[in-house]
C-alpha cells in the first residue's frame, strides 16, 4: 500500500533516535507501509537533515546525548523553515509533566514505548492527513486570491475600455438632439432621447464597476484618519445633490479610525447618497449621523427617513446587482451598496442594515479605532 504526497512522491519521515535498534525496527515498519524513509542517530544530525530537506513528519525521541528531543523541537519550531514540520514525540517517558512538556515545545502527538504497531501507523497518518489538508487549503486559497485579483483586474480594465465608445455614442446622440431637434419628428427626437438616457445609465453602471474593482487593490499600511476630514469632504462632493434636495444633516462630532481615507470618503458618500436618493417624492430627506465607542471600535450610524426595506431583502442589498422592489422606481445600478460592504470588510469591520417599510433604513459599520492593532492593510 503505497503511501503519497501533495507532490506525487512517498510521503517523507524522519526517525531520530541515538538507539540503532529502535531505528531499524521503526524504519522497517514504515518502509513496508510504503514510506520514504530518513534516520538520524542524535539531534544535531537530525536538525542539519530537516534543515537541509523538511521532511513530511518526524519521530523523534526524547533522551539523547549531547541535544535531548525537547531541544530539537524547539529549534525546528523557532526556524520559519522547518516550524511547519509536525514533530511526534516517541520515548519511554511516561509521566504526565514529560508529556506536557513536549507538547509545550510543539509537538504534536506523543507515543509512549514500548509502542504498538497499529498505533504508531494511526497516529502517524492521522498527522499526515492534516497536513495533506492544511497543504491543499492554503493552495486553495491561493488560487481563490489569484482569481479574485484577476476578476478584479479584468473588470477595471473591460469597463475603463467601454467608456470612450460610451461617450462618443452619447455625444452623438446629445448633439443631435441640439442640432436637428426642429427637423425631426417626436418620433425620432425621443429614440434619441431613450438612446441619451440608456448611455448615461450605462456611464453610471461602468463608473460603479470601476469604483468596485478598485476597491482593494490598494496595498497600503491603514493610516489615522479624521472622520470629520471624510465627510466634510463627502458633503462638498454632494453639495449640488444635498441644495437641491434641501437635505437636512444632523451629526455630532466623528472619532479618528485606522483606514484609507479615499476607500471611507467612498463608503460614506455611497451611504448619504442612498438616503438622499431613497426618498418619496416631495419629502425633504433628513439624515442623522451617529458614533459610539466599543472598546477598540467604533460603531457608525447612518439614519435616514425614506421610504425602507422589506425585511427579506436586508442580506441581498448588499450583494452586486441586488435592487429591491421598492427601489425599481429609482435609479441605480445596485453595485453601490456592495462596494460599502468590500470597503469595511477591507478594513476588518462589519455592515448591515436595519429598517422599517415607509419609516426609513439605518446602515450600521464597524471601524477600528486608533488604539486597536494597525498590522492590517487596505
Amino acid at each position: 500500500m503505497d503511501k503519497y504526497s501533495k507532490g506525487g512522491l512517498r510521503e517523507d519521515i524522519l526517525l531520530v533516535d541515538d538507539t540503532p535498534d529502535n531505528l531499524r525496527v521503526l524504519s522497517a515498519m514504515l518502509t513496508n507501509q510504503g514510506y520514504e524513509v530518513r534516520k538520524a542517530l542524535n539531534g544535531q544530525r537530525a536538525i542539519a537533515s530537516v534543515q537541509s530537506d523538511p521532511p513530511d513528519l518526524i519521530l523523534l525521541d526524547i533522551r539523547m546525548p549531547g541535544m535531548d528531543g525537547y531541544a530539537v523541537c524547539q529549534q525546528l519550531k523557532s526556524d520559519s523553515k522547518t516550524c511547519d514540520v509536525p514533530v511526534i514525540f516517541i520515548s519511554a517517558l511516561d509521566d504526565v509533566l514529560d508529556k506536557v512538556k513536549a507538547f509545550a515545545v510543539g509537538g504534536v502527538d506523543y507515543v509512549t514505548k514500548p509502542f504498538q504497531e497499529m498505533e504508531v501507523l494511526a497516529r502517524i497518518e492521522h498527522q499526515l492527513c492534516i497536513q495533506r489538508l492544511k497543504q491543499q487549503l492554503l493552495e486553495h486559497n491561493q488560487e481563490l486570491a489569484r482569481s479574485n485579483q484577476e476578476l478584479e483586474q479584468f473588470a477595471h480594465v473591460v469597463s475603463h475600455d467601454l467608456q470612450q465608445p460610451l461617450q462618443s455614442i452619447t455625444g452623438f446622440a446629445k448633439l443631435m438632439l441640439i442640432k436637428y431637434q426642429n427637423q425631426l419628428d417626436q418620433a425620432a427626437l425621443d429614440y434619441l432621447n431613450r438612446i441619451h438616457g440608456s448611455g448615461d445609465r450605462m456611464q453610471r453602471l461602468i463608473q460603479d464597476l470601476l469604483s468596485y474593482s478598485k476597491t482593494g487593490l490598494h496595498d497600503q499600511e491603514m493610516q489615522v484618519v479624521d472622520l470629520n476630514i471624510v465627510l466634510k469632504q463627502v458633503l462638498e462632493n454632494l453639495d449640488g445633490s444635498i441644495k437641491h434636495n434641501q437635505v437636512t444633516l444632523d451629526c455630532n462630532s466623528l472619532p479618528t479610525v485606522m483606514g484609507h481615507e479615499t476607500q471611507l470618503i467612498q463608503l460614506f458618500q455611497n451611504l448619504i447618497s442612498n438616503a438622499i436618493k431613497f426618498v418619496e417624492p416631495g419629502v425633504i430627506p433628513q439624515i442623522e449621523i451617529s458614533s459610539l465607542e466599543q472598546g477598540d471600535w467604533w460603531l457608525f450610524e447612518i439614519n435616514d427617513h425614506g421610504i425602507g426595506i422589506d425585511a427579506q431583502y436586508l442580506e441581498k442589498v448588499f450583494d452586486m446587482f441586488q435592487r429591491t422592489k421598492s427601489a425599481e422606481s429609482y435609479s441605480g445600478t445596485g453595485i453601490g451598496l456592495a462596494t460599502c460592504k468590500k470597503i469595511v470588510k477591507n478594513h476588518g469591520g462589519q455592515l448591515w442594515a436595519t429598517s422599517q417599510l415607509g419609516i426609513g433604513t439605518t446602515f450600521h459599520f464597524t471601524l477600528l479605532g486608533p488604539s486597536g492593532p494597525v498590522s492590517r492593510q487596505v
